[in-house]
């Protein structure tokens, strides 16, 4: 290809060959690109100019590997549902190498699905379209929602079946990251007591993620405490948007930051802490109200990889990794209560904020409401003075705005005590009554991918050939915070007979 598509700048590749297998895509029958984000390949600096549909499916299915790419897949170990696998690895991923883009910043380029490795133990080594074109919508939403995530760049189909349950159409998915170096990755080299292993592949993460962190005088511990804050304000964010990852294993923690791996995730409709999804979470154990709780525990297991490099002494450095490890606790309630409070229209904090907000989502629970309409109808409730409102008893001149959230509490009462005490303390804060519902509304959702419209669109995709559906939800997704009225739709909760019980990983 000439010129080249894009200039990479390789930098895990330089690392020592026990980090990674280098090896090159195997090549598919008939690719067809069925998405290309453009948007996002600009951001990456590719050089599209010229290409055709057929020349883009041949790079994003690897079947034609660009220059100065140097295909590897990464090892990494982890614990999967509490149970530790010490080698795992890309069974299915191909890194092609590293860009830096329009920002400076350097991103991965890997393909997913792109066949045996030497970590793919049992597999095929190939993705199935319907869960490439799920992480390919899930992933996106999220960035559009504003939070740190994997990107998608691309999607092609195969032209050959993969088999799970059922015989599937193939694809393949262009995954961008920060970097795709995991918790599982240190443990990894724990397991095998590689302490030499571990520095580099600290040094390297502090280089490539952390670079305010260089010239620390603990760069293990630095690393610990930054990793750990970035979690905390990663798993408050999923949990005031109703996302539930639903596999938290540590070789799905990235260290960067974001979110990564999107196979059996799901957005709550009906508020419960308890909301399980993922088919292949039997027990629970990564509910979504049990998600800050699996992130300290996997931090848990990065500080143990970490511990031989904080300090020479055992008993020091654990000692030092457990003051980071209790702070995470009060990192994440702090980024989740300062998210909360703005998703009511507080700016100003003060000590009975965590009660309200608790108030109001155990009457979410009690009336299995939807999340994300009742956060939403309360940015229209907004719009109303509190004196305006009538805080005293009479609300004739909020009836309009009243009624939306109110609509959608079984306990009408109830709600509306709560409701009275809320516009109470909205009195408390400054500036005008629209200001603050447009705020609100910057941080309330009116659009989320719904479990149902994500299945209705890969269904049609892959059982019928027509992406169509997945395309306009994408394209509903990418503006989350709008209103959209000719879109309404997409906004609405499923009907029952709609409702997604269960989600797979489609591995």
């Amino acid at each position: 290809m000439s010129p080249p598509l894009v200039a990479f700048s390789n930098s895990y590749a330089r690392l020592p060959e026990r980090f990674h297998a280098r090896l090159d895509p195997t090549p598919v029958a008939q690719p067809k690109l069925v998405a290309l984000n453009r948007p996002l390949a600009a951001e990456l600096g590719l050089d599209l100019e010229g290409l055709d549909d057929a020349a883009l499916a041949a790079v994003f299915s690897g079947n034609l590997v660009p220059p100065g790419a140097e295909p590897l897949s990464m090892a990494y170990a982890g614990h999967q549902f509490g149970h530790f696998v010490p080698q795992l690895g890309d069974g299915r991923a191909i890194l092609l190498g590293e860009v830096i883009d329009r920002h400076g910043q350097r991103r991965d380029i890997q393909l997913k699905g792109a066949g045996r490795t030497p970590y793919s133990r049992r597999g095929d080594g190939r993705a199935a379209l319907g869960p490439v074109l799920r992480e390919y919508l899930v992933s996106e939403a999220m960035w559009a929602l504003g939070i740190p995530a994997t990107r998608a760049l691309a999607a092609v189909t195969t032209g050959e079946v993969v088999t799970r349950e059922d015989r599937l159409p193939g694809a393949i998915l262009t995954r961008v990251a920060r970097s795709h170096i995991r918790v599982g990755t240190f443990q990894y080299f724990a397991a095998r007591g590689d302490e030499a292993a571990i520095a580099q592949l600290t040094a390297h993460v502090i280089e490539r993620l952390y670079p305010e962190l260089r010239g620390a005088d603990r760069p293990a511990l630095a690393l610990l405490q930054g990793a750990a804050q970035r979690q905390a304000a990663l798993i408050a964010r999923w949990m005031q948007v109703g996302f539930i990852h639903g596999v938290m294993n540590t070789d799905n923690m990235a260290v960067a930051g974001e979110t990564i791996d999107f196979g059996p995730c799901a957005f709550m409709e009906a508020y419960d802490p308890g909301a399980v999804f993922s088919a292949i979470d039997e027990f629970g154990r990564y509910a979504y109200g049990n998600q800050p709780h699996i992130a300290q525990w996997n931090l848990t297991r990065l500080a143990e990889c970490l511990l031989g490099a904080i300090d020479p002494d055992p008993a020091r450095a654990a000692d030092l990794a457990r003051e980071v490890l209790s702070a995470f606790a009060g990192w994440y309630e702090q980024a989740w209560l300062d998210g909360m409070r703005a998703k009511l229209g507080l700016a100003l904090p003060q000590d009975g904020d965590r009660a309200l907000i608790e108030a109001l989502l155990d009457l979410m629970h009690a009336g299995a409401v939807d999340f994300t309409l009742a956060f939403r109808r309360l940015c229209d409730a907004a719009l109303v003075d509190a004196a305006d409102a009538g805080v005293d008893g009479g609300r004739a001149a909020a009836a309009a705005a009243a009624a939306g959230p109110a609509a959608l509490f079984a306990d009408a009462a109830a709600f509306g005590q709560w409701e009275l005490r809320w516009r109470r303390r909205l009195q408390d804060e400054p500036g005008p009554a629209a200001a603050r519902a447009q705020a609100m509304r910057r941080v309330n959702p009116a659009f989320i991918p719904r479990n149902h419209r994500v299945e209705q669109a890969l269904a049609a995709a892959t059982e019928a050939g027509d992406f169509a559906p997945f395309a306009q939800l994408l394209a509903v997704l990418a503006r989350p915070y709008e209103d959209q009225p000719e879109h309404a739709a997409y906004a609405e909760a499923a009907r029952p007979q709609e409702r997604v019980l269960r989600t797979y990983c489609g591995t």
